[in-house]
């Protein structure tokens, strides 16, 4: 079903908001997605307050291996579906990431590396010290976290056909940097519609703004899932 392709960013500090969103959209979407802000207003007991969908917890640990392993397993009980460790933090932080959430069994969450955020482009990657272009650091990214035990990658729109090309279509890309036609790109750097990211090869898109910030945020929701081909 197309709706099961679509992740919800319900990003707010205020939870009475995000169970609104999450009501109002859950007939039309696949996950619910909260971040670092939701995650550090509301804790653990605003995590268990959102229902309707499972949820994809958006954490983008980065740290040593031990500290990031640890942080994995504080969150287990909150049986996120997915859970996201940068990629750059190196292969034996996302072992680590992959070891501990395996601690949970079957329930575990699925370990996403991100590779390059959508907020950077060529020009804010150089200025971190990465020569390589966003397409190249992403393909190397990729690689690096699949190979250390990842289960998913975070990518942009525009790197998804390139890494199916790349790594096959077994992969499973999750993607955010989701603009409909017409909608504003914000602090997205690297943007795709809806459909196209789809038809490019995405199996989970990310949006939040489009939809929640909509008049109708359910009709939104369904508009976006319609369009899917």
């Amino acid at each position: 079903m197309p709706a099961e392709k679509l992740i919800v960013a319900l990003d707010t500090t205020d939870l009475t908001r995000a169970q609104a969103w999450a009501a109002a959209t859950a007939p039309h979407v696949g996950l619910f997605k909260l971040g670092l802000e939701f995650f550090l207003a509301n804790g653990a007991a605003g995590i268990r307050a959102i229902a309707g969908r499972p949820v994809f917890l958006d954490l983008k640990l980065h740290d040593i291996p031990n500290t990031v392993a640890g942080g994995v397993r504080a969150v287990l009980d909150l049986r996120p579906a997915m859970l996201t460790i940068h990629a750059a933090g190196g292969a034996a932080m996302i072992e680590a990431a992959r070891q501990a959430a395996e601690t949970a069994g079957a329930e575990r969450p699925m370990i996403l590396a991100v590779t390059v955020l959508t907020s950077l482009d060529a020009a804010a990657l150089a200025a971190t010290g990465v020569a390589a272009s966003p397409a190249d650091q992403v393909l190397r990214l990729a690689r690096l976290a699949l190979s250390a035990g990842a289960d998913a990658l975070v990518c942009s729109p525009l790197e998804v056909a390139m890494l199916r090309d790349a790594l096959g279509a077994g992969v499973k890309l999750i993607v955010p940097g989701i603009r409909p036609a017409g909608a504003a790109a914000g602090d997205q750097a690297r943007t795709m519609t809806p459909a196209e990211a789809v038809a490019a090869g995405a199996s989970w898109i990310v949006v939040g703004r489009p939809i929640t910030g909509a008049a109708d945020p359910a009709a939104a929701a369904a508009a976006i899932a319609g369009s899917f081909p």
